[in-house]
């Protein structure tokens, strides 16, 4: 358990690679304006720790905040042919004493491959400008209403100089409407970080079965993950869920405050995020290392669905179709373990899931797009139908039962069962490629993984 990974370093061609397939898609006489996210207060004058803008960060590498790219087709400005310009903070060594270092304009040019830097102190007057000659502005507009109105402003001054010459742009397309697809196929760069991420999480999941013993706080199980994460330099890619017994059953559980109790399952979903890309895994395994029968029963049906649903993730496939085969599996083996029946209306298994009727132990989805986001950009449907999977696509496969401690429709030995086993697959020509495989998810293997821990 002591293994540490080596970081995936990020190269400024891997963004300029990026920066030209979007400006192949946007016509010569067009501009590409994205900036980063803000700051945000966690309490009076402390800051959350700052993340910088997914999209904005897939196109410039660049991970600080008061930030704006513009991309266009090569063109002069001020004698300088420029395709791919950065505004940002300058170095400021008052500043950088309090909050850390800058790249400033010098650092933006040499490190990060912006043909030209500016002063975000500068955009209100510089903006303008650079919008001439353009038809066509390529933007996100709706994720910051701040931004939205400086885009107003900007395209209005732009205009009051337009009686000096030149054409100002007329048309207003949403920039992730082509972001969201070039994000959506990962290219080797992304897969490679991806695993990278996914392999440093898988030891953390590991670790924690390793390390559970009853009476242990949940938080304290948290821990054993973080530190995998941070000993690797990973941040957590989302608020970890750490469940024991009933808590198991609330999908989106953070508290991680309970003591977790002999006999109990523990449902751990929780993910490293490396260079901005994310893992998502889930694992349920019992606190004291053996599963009672309904445990193993109902956890068993549930990795049948995990594992049919992974052989179902095919290039060519609909993205929903895996999801319908694990709601299948799902639900004969419900009604084979008698938590859901059969009667007059629901004669049948197709009766049962057009009804919805496993939809009391299983409300969720079989999975989501995954990369710089955990629930990652990307149209699940195209023209109205079900989008074929491609080659390069990463997503979760996560089926799930949880059976509420309060059902009174069920035998009690069920109740209070919690269970969901999630993975990271690449999509690939051959097939599903698990990138999460290091963490082991038979019966089997979580209890001899748990009692060789225990000996330890």
């Amino acid at each position: 358990m002591n293994q540490q990974f080596t970081p995936v370093m990020s190269l400024p061609s891997v963004y300029a690679e990026r920066r030209a397939r979007l400006l192949a898609q946007m016509d010569k006489d067009s501009i590409a304006l994205i900036t980063t996210s803000p700051t945000h207060i966690r309490n009076r004058d402390a800051e959350y720790r700052f993340r910088a803008d997914s999209s904005f960060y897939y196109l410039t590498g660049f991970a600080e905040p008061e930030a704006l790219a513009f991309i266009q087709h090569p063109q002069l400005l001020d004698g300088d042919e420029v395709q791919y310009g950065l505004f940002c903070r300058e170095r400021n060594r008052e500043r950088e004493i309090w909050d850390g270092l800058r790249a400033g304009t010098e650092g933006a040019e040499a490190r990060f491959g912006a043909d030209v830097a500016f002063k975000i102190e500068d955009l209100d007057a510089l903006i303008p400008k650079i919008l001439m000659g353009k038809k066509r502005l390529y933007v996100r507009l709706g994720n910051d209403s701040e931004f939205d109105l400086k885009i107003s402003q900007w395209l209005k001054n732009a205009v009051s100089t337009q009686r000096q010459g030149g054409s100002v742009p007329i048309e207003i397309i949403q920039l992730d409407s082509l972001l969201d697809e070039m994000r959506l196929i990962k290219d080797e760069h992304e897969i490679n970080t991806m695993r990278s991420v996914a392999q440093i999480s898988a030891h953390a999941h590991v670790r924690a079965m390793q390390n559970v013993k009853p009476n242990m706080m949940e938080y304290a199980l948290e821990a054993e993950l973080l530190y995998e994460f941070m000993r690797n330099g990973c941040q957590t890619a989302y608020n970890s869920i750490v469940g024991g017994g009933e808590n198991g059953c609330i999908l989106h559980y953070v508290e991680n405050n309970a003591p977790l109790k002999d006999g109990d399952l523990v449902l751990i979903d929780a993910g490293g995020e490396l260079d901005h890309y994310a893992a998502d895994i889930t694992r349920t395994f019992p606190v004291n290392g053996v599963f009672s029968p309904e445990q193993k029963a109902l956890y068993q049906l549930v990795l049948d669905a995990q594992l049919a649903a992974i052989d179902a993730v095919t290039v060519g496939a609909s993205c929903k179709h895996y999801d319908a085969v694990a709601v299948r599996v799902l639900a004969e083996g419900l009604v084979r373990l008698g938590l859901l029946k059969f009667d007059q209306q629901h004669a049948d298994i197709d009766a049962l899931i057009k009804a919805g009727a496993h939809r009391r132990f299983y409300m969720h989805g079989t999975g989501h797009w995954l990369g710089m986001d955990v629930h990652d950009v990307g149209s699940y449907k195209l023209n109205d139908d079900w989008r074929p999977l491609q080659a390069g696509m990463v997503l979760t496969v996560e089926p799930g039962l949880y059976v509420s401690p309060d059902d009174e429709t069920v035998e009690a030995r069920w109740r209070g069962i919690g269970i969901r086993i999630e993975d990271d697959v690449l999509v690939t020509a051959n097939g599903a490629d698990v990138l999460t495989r290091d963490v082991p998810k038979t019966v089997e293997e979580i209890e001899r993984l748990m009692q060789k821990g225990r000996a330890a």
